[in-house]
């Protein structure tokens, strides 16, 4: 086990919604993951998508429909890197995925690095509601793509809403590379804290009804 916490987006963002959930789920893992129809589609779509930048395979009939827009981002020059995965130390040097000093993870669905203008494009796919957009998962990325590719000076991101049409964008460049980083070590340090205190207070949001912590106060379906 390492000495210190690794994390991604989906981990971070866990914490921040709930200590308590965190905890039990990520840490203790009381609860299995369950995977739910609307999970298994997007998994199926990455997929796919995945397939045909990477090796060409057509999209299957049920995903035909993302294939323009794909096509569209296949067109811009560069390097064309298919669910690219990216892990970096405390220090924010690369490393392996699986590394005993890995600090953070990220993939980035579709990284585009064009080599000669020193500029890179990161796209995630969403399958779901496009009503509250996570831009905080595209700074990560960014700031991954500049600590892997540090001649990379420029990075445009989007959430590509495909079911909705939708593309939310952001665009940061490199000399946000210290000011960003400052910003997650922060945050990354109230679950150090915890982990140090073994105090896992937990917070009452909107997302309670469906919360596998069936022991909490504010849980409904509390036992």
């Amino acid at each position: 086990m390492p000495d210190h916490v690794v994390w991604s987006h989906s981990a971070l963002k866990d914490f921040e919604n709930c200590p308590r959930k965190y905890h039990q789920t990520r840490v203790l893992k009381l609860h299995p993951f369950e995977e739910t129809e609307a999970i298994r589609y997007g998994n199926e779509l990455h997929k796919a998508a995945e397939l045909y930048v990477a090796e060409g395979k057509p999209l299957p009939p049920q995903f035909e429909f993302v294939k323009p827009t794909i096509d569209a981002l296949v067109a811009k020059p560069g390097r064309k890197l298919a669910e690219q995965k990216m892990a970096l130390t405390i220090d924010l040097k690369p490393t392996d995925w699986f590394a005993k000093d890995v600090w953070v993870r990220g993939i980035a669905d579709l990284l585009i690095l064009d080599d000669d203008n020193f500029t890179a494009w990161v796209v995630d796919y969403k399958t779901g509601n496009n009503k509250y957009p996570d831009r905080d998962q595209l700074k990560l990325m960014s700031l991954m793509v500049f600590a892997n590719y540090p001649h990379i000076r420029k990075v445009n991101s989007a959430l590509l809403f495909v079911v909705k049409e939708d593309m939310v964008k952001v665009k940061m460049y490199v000399e946000q590379f210290d000011t960003g980083w400052q910003d997650y070590r922060e945050r990354v340090a109230k679950i150090e804290a915890c982990v140090a205190n073994d105090v896992w207070n937990p917070t009452q949001n909107p997302l309670c009804g469906w919360c596998p912590c069936t022991g909490c106060e504010f849980n409904k379906k509390r036992k």
